[in-house]
């Protein structure tokens, strides 16, 4: 196999891929899907548990590329390295399901957008949203396929031109603020004040979301073996979440002085741009689909780059199954982008039958996530308890509070979601006795704790199968 030649990336090339993976479209319709179920009150405890959570995710991430430079996966290998393969090749899985079904949920958002000023693209759900998403999708596949730094570059374009409807929305919700809007239904409770338990589900409802938008927060430490300077990984991370953070409490907060959470949770997709509408006119919502219409496209390009890398940084090691190690003249992983783009068309279909198809792919996208999430801190923490290093009580703090969050997400994702999951999880178990059978010449598939594991993922999977054809489990 040809060896792989790049150009290595920058500090503000890995911010870039960071801020545009996670800006992606659902800042553009965040204040309804966050009013959904909950009121300012419980959003504002959500959002800081979600900044405390994110930022001791991306120090375990930080911390874990400078002691472990030979891991250059990230996200998946943290898994392999702290709990064996099963559980690395669990986490490569998750996060690949989680990217796409990303993609998907950002084709039918982009279509929606797309539909404001074409309106036969309807609510991005019809054949001709289809069609043309494909086209953006193997324009994406392309454009990689010419090389990963000539994809970035362009990311970077992208991510500044759909930062400014952002920082406009900003300002415009500033000048437009009402306290008394604000604090109208401030806990949304029946007695208007603070109730523990309410206020606990209306958190819980909002965690899925939080995950949603900060997808991608992981970007820089999967393309880890293409940057230019090892330490620039940790630094992107950290600068990507901290900067996002601001931004996006600062849209959720402001939306809540200018529309109460009801006109909110009722607002059409994309939310932004029909709020932006009602405070300055028509042309503050073309500005909106418009940034969105860019973002939208800039995330999917960064999300088309991690699907395709992780599974050839997981082939090569045989976590993955060899024939998505292949690369082309300009280093490419083809065959992991082509299956992984196939894919997605595929899920594609799924628009002409699926009730909200956008919220839908999101929340299972998120909940995959959380499985490489949770096990790259729980590595983190054992990590730090068997090594000797500077800092190390720190970390091992980090890990802890890291681990914590990842639980949190677990039991706040709720069943549902839980259950749809673990279903795409336990489709990964064939393909993981076919890698261990035919690739490694191995018969011995699982260890005893690995076989426990799989067969309680199993057992959650064909209940969750059960559950669709019974009715107790939800598409949406």
């Amino acid at each position: 196999m040809m060896s792989r030649s790049r150009k290595k990336l920058s500090l503000l090339e890995l911010v870039g891929l960071v801020m545009g993976s996670i800006i992606g479209g659902g800042v553009f319709n965040l204040m309804h899907d966050m009013s959904m179920k909950a009121g300012i009150g419980a959003i504002l405890i959500g959002w800081i548990i979600t900044c405390i959570g994110m930022l001791s995710l991306a120090f375990c991430f930080q911390n874990l590329t400078m002691q472990r430079p030979d891991l250059q996966a990230g996200i998946y290998s943290y898994a392999e390295a702290g709990f064996g393969k099963y559980m690395g090749f669990n986490a490569a899985w998750g996060y690949w399901l989680s990217v796409l079904l990303g993609n998907v949920s950002y084709a039918t958002l982009l279509m929606s957008a797309m539909g404001y000023f074409f309106p036969i693209f309807g609510n991005g759900q019809n054949i001709y949203s289809i069609l043309v998403a494909s086209c953006f999708l193997w324009g994406c596949h392309f454009m990689i396929l010419k090389g990963v730094e000539s994809a970035s570059f362009v990311n970077i374009i992208i991510t500044i031109t759909k930062l400014v409807p952002l920082f406009l929305f900003i300002l415009i919700m500033i000048v437009s603020f009402k306290m008394n809007v604000f604090t109208s239904d401030f806990w949304l409770t029946k007695s208007g004040k603070f109730e523990f338990s309410s206020v606990l589900t209306q958190v819980k409802s909002t965690m899925l979301v939080t995950i949603w938008v900060f997808a991608g927060i992981e970007g820089a430490v999967v393309f880890s073996g293409s940057a230019k300077h090892r330490k620039d990984i940790g630094r992107a991370t950290v600068l990507g979440i901290i900067i996002i953070a601001l931004l996006y409490i600062l849209i959720t907060v402001l939306s809540f002085g200018v529309m109460k959470q009801a006109q909110l949770a009722n607002l059409p997709q994309p939310a932004m741009g029909y709020l932006l509408q009602s405070v300055v006119g028509k042309w503050g919502a073309m500005l909106v689909n418009f940034g969105l219409i860019v973002s939208v496209l800039g995330a999917w390009l960064s999300f088309t780059m991690f699907a395709g890398e992780l599974p050839y940084e997981a082939a090569k090691v045989g976590t993955f199954p060899k024939l998505f190690a292949k690369e082309n003249k300009n280093g490419a992983p083809i065959n992991s982008l082509i299956f992984t783009n196939v894919v997605i068309e595929l899920f594609m279909l799924s628009f002409l039958f699926a009730d909200k198809a956008y919220n839908l792919f999101f929340s299972i996208a998120s909940s995959a996530s959380l499985i490489p999430y949770a096990f790259s801190s729980f590595y983190q923490v054992k990590y730090s308890v068997q090594n000797s290093f500077n800092h190390r009580k720190k970390n091992i703090f980090i890990g802890i509070l890291s681990s914590l969050y990842s639980i949190w997400l677990l039991y706040a994702a709720g069943m549902n979601y839980l259950l749809l999951t673990m279903l795409l999880f336990a489709c990964g178990i064939p393909v993981y006795l076919y890698l261990q059978i035919k690739d490694n010449n191995s018969m011995k598939v699982f260890t005893s704790a690995e076989k426990v594991s799989a067969i309680i993922l199993f057992i959650l999977g064909l209940t969750g199968l059960l559950g669709l054809l019974m009715g107790f489990v939800k598409l949406g």
